[in-house]
């Protein structure tokens, strides 16, 4: 298929969603965050309301209030005509009103957008997850186990909406990464790096760390997951935190399975904390930790909701890392039996059930700065700037599969020269795929199933 291209100029001839999608696809552009979902597949014309969800939804993270302050035109331009292709009567730009300097940025020139509007947020956690998100800026609740196009919304994140910019108006594809760098380091810092680097060397741009024995954090407190230094960059991450092994996110995040329903068959008293402040729950949605506590402590299986209510978790955290007065971890436990499940070929129930928004709702949302204080992040609360100048990278390993759907395959062979933003990988053809574009200048030194590995030529390099 032809490759197709346009501009955000005002003359410009409307393109169909299918056109659209092309572009997107074409440049590679997946959910900058979370399980990194095909821009290309959220396109429908069944979409009424676009929201732009810039709302840092964990502690410490604050790449996507940053890149919106810095690229507030361009990111409406996208999102404009995101909306003129597919009809949406509206656009949302949902945050917080503590982004004083976005707020500012957006207000300067929402005025050439008439459909875009702004909505101010909670500031609690966990607003900015996509579900609560849209309950909070629209009413609208999406049915548990569906998807927000169940209730006409589409939602992007700030740096997947600059990304459909740069591949409409500049015919880039997407070949970098923004995140926050913070934690137990010299000088917190946002940057713009290859896709590709180690989190070792970017870590390193925000000069030294500050603590002997640590652990890096790929992603918020909350929903991160320990990482190592050699693991990659990808089109999803959105922060580094650098902690103390003895930190209480680091040892939440590395209990173990056994220790953890141990002690929960020893200590747990249903008080029912953790589900009173589920953010599900309180939606309505099937899921119960306590219920669940109680019969994966007990064995018994004769009621199975609690076990097939796992499919509906949002694995948010809250439960383990700010509810449960024994400090126990239901989050951890929780997924454990979902995956174990999926493993065993038992399904999310088709017709789950589904009860109104709980009244008490808003009275039981948890505020940025008790969690912040909860889970012992204050000392980490410093300004991490931006900075948009693109860091230098000697080498880098682009995984084949940085999205939901089929991995994309290798189209280039060792010892090619390859040039940043020429794709390397090609998206399987009639599936849910994206390719892969190189991110530096350099020559293809290894090609196996998982990554391609390019060195930095000593003809070219990226911009410093």
């Amino acid at each position: 298929m032809a490759t197709v291209e346009l501009t955000l100029t005002t003359d410009q001839i409307k393109p169909s969603i299918e056109e659209l999608k092309q572009i997107l696809q074409e440049n590679g552009i997946a959910g900058a965050g979370g399980a990194g979902f095909p821009a290309y597949g959220k396109l429908s014309p069944k979409i009424d309301t676009l929201i732009l969800n810039c709302a840092e939804c964990e502690p410490l993270i604050q790449v996507h209030r940053q890149m919106l302050a810095f690229h507030a035109k361009a990111i409406l331009a996208a999102l404009n005509l995101v909306a003129t292709v597919v009809g949406a009567a509206e656009i949302l730009i949902a945050l917080k009103p503590s982004y004083k300097e976005t707020i500012e940025a957006v207000e300067a020139v929402m005025h050439q957008y008439p459909k875009v509007k702004l909505c101010f947020l909670k500031e609690a956690y966990p607003v900015g997850d996509e579900v609560i998100t849209i309950y909070e800026a629209t009413g609208k609740v999406v049915p548990p186990g569906s998807i927000p196009i169940e209730v006409g919304v589409a939602v992007f994140n700030v740096e997947t909406a600059y990304n459909i910019y740069q591949a409409v108006e500049k015919q880039q594809p997407v070949t970098t990464k923004y995140l926050t760098i913070a934690g137990e380091v010299e000088h917190p810092v946002t940057v713009k790096l290859p896709i590709g680097m180690t989190i070792k060397e970017a870590v390193s741009f925000a000069g030294k760390i500050t603590t002997e024995d640590f652990v890096f954090i790929s992603g918020g407190p909350m929903t991160g997951s320990v990482a190592k230094g050699h693991d990659l960059i990808t089109k999803t991450s959105n922060a580094i935190l650098v902690l103390p092994r003895d930190h209480f996110v680091v040892r939440k995040k590395m209990s173990n399975d056994v220790i953890d329903m141990q002690r929960a068959m020893a200590s747990c008293c249903q008080c029912r904390m953790c589900t009173d402040l589920c953010p599900r729950y309180l939606l309505g949605h099937p899921i119960e930790p306590h219920a669940f506590m109680r019969s994966a402590t007990t064995g018994v299986t004769k009621d199975l909701n609690p076990f097939l209510d796992t499919f509906f978790c949002s694995s948010c955290g809250l439960c383990e890392m700010f509810s449960c007065m024994q400090n126990l971890s239901p989050r951890n436990m929780i997924t454990s039996y979902k995956n174990g499940l999926i493993q065993n070929g038992v399904k999310r129930p088709e017709q789950p059930r589904w009860e109104e928004v709980n009244k008490i709702r808003d009275y039981r949302m948890v505020p940025e700065d008790r969690l912040v204080a909860r889970i012992d992040l204050e000392k980490y609360e410093k300004k991490a700037p931006l900075f948009e100048g693109l860091k230098d990278a000697g080498c880098v390993n682009i995984l084949l599969k940085q999205h939901i759907g089929a991995p994309a395959f290798s189209i280039v062979s060792k010892g090619q020269q390859v040039f940043a933003g020429e794709k390397i990988a090609e998206a399987v053809a009639d599936s849910l795929s994206l390719p892969v574009h190189a991110s530096i200048d350099g020559i293809v030194t290894e090609i196996c199933d998982t990554y391609i590995a390019i060195t930095k030529s000593s003809k070219g390099g990226s911009e410093e």
